[in-house]
This record gives structure tokens, C-alpha cells and sequence, in this order.
């Protein structure tokens, strides 16, 4: 799929991956919607690379609702959606305190996963009403996944559980939405560089990067943006979760 001129919805657009990849379709061309519970932060960022942002809480059905809607109003049904909206949160099965507070792990599955799956459906729907490109598509999806879906280290059963979800989610969605030409990839980032991790000193910043085989660094945010760009551009990806992670494979803690 060409990216310009095309409509595109990015969730968690406000800061980290999902700022860079809204920046990264902007400047191809894209018309962008920046959704993102940071309000603010989603208009700033819109307004920025000249698109639009508003607010939406992915793991609330109205809010998902009200959100696509704007976007539509603003620019029209989006061929591209790119799902960047997450929490990760640490906590152990069995704590200090005792056995983990059930609505933690009940938080995290309903962002990351019924989250992803909120704004999947409610994109998808939209799309099936466009007319296919010269490609054959109607549009594409991708959702972000993680490397903790395939080997999530001690205290991140939730977050494990939420991205092995979106992994598991990813090849049944692309073969039921094949019949109306729209593709739905996941992308599962290895230690990415974002506003999470930047907090931590730059001691614990450099470490982590030295566990990655090569390069040995965190990933950058614009560099899963590139990976999103290509999963837009080639209209043979289909049904795949792609790793980006510098060939890392994590320890148990």
C-alpha cells in the first residue's frame, strides 16, 4: 500500500513507539489521528505533524467508539491502523503481600489485549466499507505485540499473558479478514528505548542494552516505526508477528 494520502489511526501516538510511527507516516505522506488516554499529549502530537489527536481509553468500548468516529470525521475511514496503546506493569504472582491483586492482572489484559482487539474490530469494521486499491487491499492492521509473549521474564505473567494474546489473536484475525482484503500484522519489539525505560539511570539503561546480541543497545522507537512503515508498503505480510529485538532471547529474570 502507497502510505500517501492514506488516513491512519495510531493508538498510544502521544509518546514512545506509537509517537514515532504517527511522526514516520506523517512525513510519508499519511493522514494521521493520534488517539491516546494523554489528551493533551495526542493534540500536541497531532497538531505537530499536522493531523489531528483526541483522547480514548482503548480498553473502554464508548471511548473506542467515539474515538474512531472522530478520526473518521476528521479524515475519513483509515486503511492503516497501527495499535501502540500499552502498560507494563511488574508484579509477582505470589508478592511480599501475598497472591497478586486480581484486578492488576485484569488491568493489564484489558489494555494490551482486549485493547488491541477493541480498536482492531472497530478499525476493520470501517475499513471493509472502503473500495480496494489497485494492491487488492482495503487496508492493514498492526498491533504490538512483545518478545515477553514468547519468553516473559519472572513478575510479567500479565504483561506475558496480554502480548501473547495479541500474538495469538494476530493469525485468526488476518485469515477471517483476508475475504475483504484487509491484513493484520503484529510487530513484537525486543528493549525498546521509550519513556519507560528512559526514566531508569543510565547505568541500568546501559546494562539492559548489553544483554541484546547485536547491536547491543535498546532498540529505538524509530526504528519500529521503519518495521511498521514496511509492514504498510508490503502487501505480502500478512498473519506474522516480526520480531525487532536485536536477537535477544530473555532470561528468566
Amino acid at each position: 500500500m502507497d502510505i500517501n494520502g492514506q488516513a491512519a489511526i495510531v493508538t498510544g501516538g502521544a509518546s514512545g513507539l506509537g509517537e514515532a510511527t504517527a511522526r514516520a507516516l506523517a512525513a510519508n505522506g499519511a493522514r494521521v489521528c493520534v488517539l491516546d488516554m494523554n489528551e493533551d499529549g495526542a493534540k500536541a502530537v497531532g497538531a505537530d505533524i499536522g493531523g489531528a489527536g483526541f483522547a480514548c481509553d482503548v480498553s473502554n468500548a464508548e471511548s473506542a467508539v467515539a474515538a474512531i468516529a472522530a478520526a473518521e470525521d476528521a479524515h475519513g475511514a483509515a486503511r492503516i491502523c497501527v495499535n501502540c496503546a500499552g502498560i507494563a506493569p511488574a508484579g509477582r504472582v505470589v508478592g511480599r503481600n501475598g497472591p497478586m491483586d486480581l484486578e492488576k492482572f485484569a488491568q493489564v489484559i484489558n489494555v494490551n489485549l482486549i485493547g488491541s482487539f477493541n480498536i482492531t474490530r472497530l478499525a476493520a469494521a470501517a475499513m471493509t466499507e472502503l473500495d480496494e486499491l489497485d494492491t487488492g487491499e482495503r487496508g492493514v492492521i498492526i498491533n504490538t505485540a512483545s518478545v515477553a509473549a514468547f519468553e516473559a521474564q519472572i513478575g510479567q505473567a500479565a504483561y506475558g499473558a496480554s502480548k501473547g494474546g495479541v500474538h495469538a489473536m494476530t493469525i485468526p484475525i488476518a485469515r477471517e479478514l483476508a475475504r475483504h482484503a484487509i491484513r493484520v500484522m503484529a510487530i513484537a519489539p525486543g528493549i525498546m528505548g521509550t519513556p519507560m525505560l528512559f526514566g531508569l539511570p543510565q547505568d541500568v539503561q546501559d546494562s539492559l542494552g548489553a544483554t541484546v546480541p547485536f547491536p547491543a543497545r535498546l532498540g529505538e522507537a524509530s526504528e519500529y516505526a521503519k518495521l511498521a512503515l514496511h509492514i504498510v508498503e508490503n502487501a505480502y505480510l500478512n498473519g506474522e508477528t516480526i520480531r525487532l529485538d536485536g536477537a535477544i532471547r530473555m532470561a528468566p529474570s
